[in-house]
């Protein structure tokens, strides 16, 4: 008895003749190799339908397609591998290529002070593109921070002087009562707000690599007060100082980071957006920079 053929629905003509900007799947669970880690992904891949006559595409060739991410490092080379897979089992069908690959990147990150160290996990999205054979692969970071107010530090400062005055006018002042009222609540008698902030970094890179740990480490440097993980007494105090010598307006950090990225030959162009999540205000404070290589 003669085996038999499968129907093929997807081949069949389409009722109507119209083409497709995307079709695919999304949230398919997959393992990565991405620095050194395997990581839990998920992913989005899809083509391009351009021949509107056809009724689908073959999606169960895109999810074979992306067994080659599980086997290897992810690189561009890779995921243009990937991409070339897409349209060769389309060949007819496809032109144009998409896959997002979403994650959580694991970083140890040591304490400030003490010998601690903690996991840090960064929210990453990879979006590679395969369009009329342009590849192109961006990136999207989430970095987050504490930010502290200018404008807040110099308002508690002017406090704390009025209080002093309120304290010592007129009177001898002597280096231990000084000291003790340093140390006291009318030492401190204003603080100034500070908020976590977020950076969202999406960047068009070049070169062989991804170098996500490489741009994770540029931010924080530029930023200065990277949100911790473990930490001991001494090491909130090292926070503390961090931010009291670190004070900066979301222009600030925008600005700081538009410098830091220029500065990276990984980097061929950037949109970043930073967001001072207010402890002041009801609403976030923000801002956003954009450029690219080629027209600097």
């Amino acid at each position: 008895m003669n085996a038999l053929t499968l129907p093929d629905i997807a081949a069949q003509a389409s009722r109507q003749a119209l083409p497709l900007d995307w079709v695919g799947m999304c949230g398919i669970a997959l393992p990565i190799f991405l620095d050194g880690q395997r990581l839990t992904a998920t992913a989005d891949a899809g083509v391009s339908l351009d021949d509107g006559a056809a009724r689908g595409i073959h999606m169960s060739r895109l999810y074979l397609a992306l067994e080659m991410l599980d086997q290897q490092p992810l690189t561009p080379a890779l995921l243009r591998n990937v991409l070339q897979r897409f349209l060769d089992s389309h060949e007819g069908l496809s032109n144009n290529a998409y896959l997002r690959i979403h994650t959580d990147l694991l970083l140890k990150r040591p304490a400030l002070v003490s010998p601690l160290a903690g996991w840090k996990g960064y929210p990453v999205s990879i979006e590679a593109r395969l369009e009329n054979q342009m590849f192109h692969v961006e990136l999207k970071i989430d970095v987050t921070y504490s930010s502290t107010c200018p404008c807040s530090a110099a308002l508690a400062r002017q406090l704390i002087q009025q209080q002093f005055l309120q304290d010592f006018g007129n009177t001898p002042l002597q280096h231990e009562d000084v000291l003790t009222w340093l140390g006291s609540a009318n030492g401190i008698v204003a603080t100034p707000h500070s908020q976590r902030s977020s950076a969202q970094l999406h960047i068009q890179v070049q070169g062989e690599q991804l170098a996500l740990a490489e741009l994770i480490d540029k931010v924080e440097a530029a930023l200065g007060t990277a949100v911790q993980t473990a930490v001991k007494r001494a090491d909130e105090q090292a926070f503390a100082l961090a931010n009291g010598q670190n004070l900066m307006f979301c222009e600030d950090a925008a600005r700081r980071l538009n410098l830091a990225l220029k500065r990276s030959d990984a980097v061929k162009a950037f949109h970043l957006k930073v967001i001072h999540a207010e402890s002041l205000h009801a609403h976030d404070a923000v801002a956003e920079s954009r450029w690219t290589r080629d027209s600097a």
